[in-house]
């Protein structure tokens, strides 16, 4: 009866150690640096830096805990997301919106265009541009939006996120076209209200 109950205790803590828990989250980090990375090179505004790795840190008691949970306990996990967002498509839009950044620049520069606060860009005053100016501000911006909103969507197909995703995808790409944006062009802020960039 003892030997019996030592090797059903024996099973249950090989059962358990070879638990693994799959954690799905949103990765709002790992978007917000590819979003970084998608408007400076859309900009031209990229830094040439390379990023430095983290240090780890030495702590005696995480690596205490940490060999424990080698040996013992749940294992966790993580969701394998590709913000990299390198693939086809991606790319293709990236080059789409960067070829197109010469065109919209000089409307951003006079007032024209801003950054709204959803990823997008947004007519601000268009009343000193002649008809062909305005014709030509209309096709740029609306080849930005279609590009941009295509690009979010891809974002959410290459990493398998909900539909749910969309609109936290958008607000982090918005918070890279506003930081990135240049000092005197128009950014909407997250309560909706339009300032200069300072």
């Amino acid at each position: 009866m003892v030997k019996r109950l030592r090797h059903l205790v024996f099973g249950f803590m090989i059962v358990f150690a070879a638990c693994v828990t799959v954690n799905i989250y949103f990765p709002a980090a790992a978007i917000q640096k590819a979003a970084d990375e998608i408007v400076d090179d859309v900009r031209g505004t990229g830094d040439q830096k390379q990023p430095q790795p983290e240090e780890k840190k030495n702590d005696k008691q995480s690596g205490i805990i940490d060999s424990i949970r080698q040996f013992a306990g749940p294992k966790e996990a993580y969701a394998q997301i590709n913000a990299e967002v390198s693939t086809p498509a991606i790319r293709s839009l990236k080059q789409a919106m960067k070829d197109n950044f010469p065109q919209l620049k000089p409307f951003y520069d006079r007032g024209a265009i801003g950054e709204n606060n959803m990823g997008l860009v947004e007519q601000r005053d268009a009343g000193s541009l002649n008809l062909k100016e305005k014709a030509d501000l209309n096709r740029f911006v609306g080849q930005e939006n279609n590009n941009r909103n295509a690009l979010y969507g891809e974002i959410m197909r290459a990493n398998k996120l909900g539909a749910d995703s969309l609109p936290k995808i958008q607000r982090l790409f918005a918070n890279s076209w506003r930081e990135k944006s240049q000092p005197g062009w128009w950014i909407q802020n997250d309560g909706g209200a339009w300032e200069k960039k300072k």
